[in-house]
């Protein structure tokens, strides 16, 4: 079995420069309509027609975002979020996922496997640079957060690991992210329509189910502690600590 070799990659970026984006799409007329685009917004661009090239890439140099086609060549887009969000260096790095898949289970697929967002082909250009905007703004201003702690749960934001009592949580991408909102605002009720928002990304049109399934298994994995996850009937879910 022939192993993928890197070559070719560029010097890492000196210093603090505009954010580096690396558009990973097959289609090269596309390709170019994504990085003539994001050029022209200021920002830098890298693009790559095979996941290969994409993830050794990710070696030499780590951008601040990535575009990523479901479908590939060599490798199906969802298999690379997952291998994305299963290693420690890139679990955070912001995804965009952009298809010609229109049903809404691809959707929720790429967005349960951690994809931050998803683009359905054909997009406008201003659709584009909006979104990716939008996740940029996300994701820096999650940088340098510390450890949250309520009850007998601990997440440190850091490791993106949570532990319960003393054991170790394993929770998927958007548990995570579901449950760091929600601690975030302990004693907060938020309406199902704000953690879809801040969760699943304003792309998300699915129904609100996805979120009830989502808080099921989150306090099936939380165990004794999962009872701080309240429903709030017609409003949406708050965590309080009414065990201390």
């Amino acid at each position: 079995m022939a192993q993928d070799i890197c070559v070719g990659m560029s010097q890492p970026r000196g210093g603090k420069q505009m954010a580096l984006i690396y558009v990973v799409e097959d289609d090269r007329s596309i390709q170019e309509i994504e990085t003539f685009a994001l050029t022209g917004a200021g920002f830098q661009v890298r693009g790559f027609d095979r996941a290969a090239d994409f993830l050794c890439a990710l070696d030499q140099e780590k951008p601040d975002l990535v575009l990523l086609d479901i479908m590939l060549p060599d490798r199906d887009g969802l298999a690379v979020v997952q291998k994305l969000r299963s290693s420690r260096d890139t679990m955070l790095l912001p995804v965009i996922m952009v298809t010609a898949k229109t049903a809404e289970i691809d959707k929720v697929k790429g967005l349960d496997m951690g994809a931050d967002d998803y683009l359905t082909k054909p997009f406008g250009v201003m659709e584009l640079i909006s979104r990716v905007k939008a996740i940029l703004r996300r994701s820096q201003g999650g940088r340098g957060e510390g450890r949250l702690t309520l009850g007998e749960i601990m997440m440190d934001q850091e490791r993106h690991a949570v532990t319960v009592g003393k054991q170790a949580c394993e929770l998927t991408y958007k548990e995570y992210e579901l449950l760091k909102l929600l601690m975030k605002n302990a004693g907060i009720v938020l309406t199902r329509d704000v953690i879809l928002e801040q969760v699943w990304g304003s792309s998300f049109e699915g129904e609100s189910r996805t979120l009830d399934m989502h808080i099921k298994t989150l306090r099936q994995k939380l165990g004794d502690q999962g009872g701080m996850i309240r429903t709030v009937r017609n409003v949406g879910y708050v965590i309080e600590n009414r065990m201390g």
